[in-house]
């Protein structure tokens, strides 16, 4: 590291500290030329991820986009700001994992539509009208009893079994 006051770059680590939930690290360097000492933090460096659109067209993601489309999917609803929030970070984080750096649209948006349908009948119907560009009824329909019938198919499946106690009781 070069030191800001004489410019040598050799310098000793006096002390390290992890910021903000490990999303930096701020060091205390001394130069061992001058002996003053100075602050460097270390970032991950975030590469950002580009939305294919399905025109072929890229455009970088924007969570608030996300975010903004998922309020009005939600809106008048009773899903709180806190659960659309949640949504985005666990979207947001999906994409990051993933190898690829340009997602197509169609898998952000099958994202969203796998957190409605658990989260929100109503507004994965709506999310779905819009990013399945419905042009009449019936395509409001078959989204509909498609629900229907998940939900059935989730009813009709036995209650997972309740977890054990590790402790025994008397």
């Amino acid at each position: 590291m070069k030191c800001p006051f004489c410019g040598h770059t050799e310098d000793r680590v006096v002390d390290s500290r992890v910021g903000r939930d490990g999303e930096f690290i701020r060091r205390r360097r001394e130069c061992l030329r001058c002996r003053r000492r100075y602050t460097t933090y270390e970032h991950i460096e975030n590469v950002p991820l580009y939305v294919v659109k399905r025109d072929g067209t890229r455009e970088e993601f924007d969570r608030n986009k996300l975010g903004a489309a998922l309020h009005k999917a939600c809106a008048k609803r009773q899903v709180g700001v806190n659960q659309i929030d949640d949504i985005v970070s666990d979207i947001e984080a999906r994409l990051h994992e993933r190898s690829d750096k340009e997602i197509p649209s169609h898998d952000v948006g099958e994202m969203v539509m796998e957190h409605l349908k658990r989260l929100d009948q109503v507004a994965y119907v709506r999310f779905a009208s819009v990013y399945r560009q419905f042009e009449d009824v019936s395509q409001f329909s078959d989204a509909v009893n498609q629900l229907k019938g998940l939900l059935k198919e989730d009813k009709s499946k036995p209650p997972a079994p309740k977890p054990r106690a590790l402790i025994k009781t008397k």
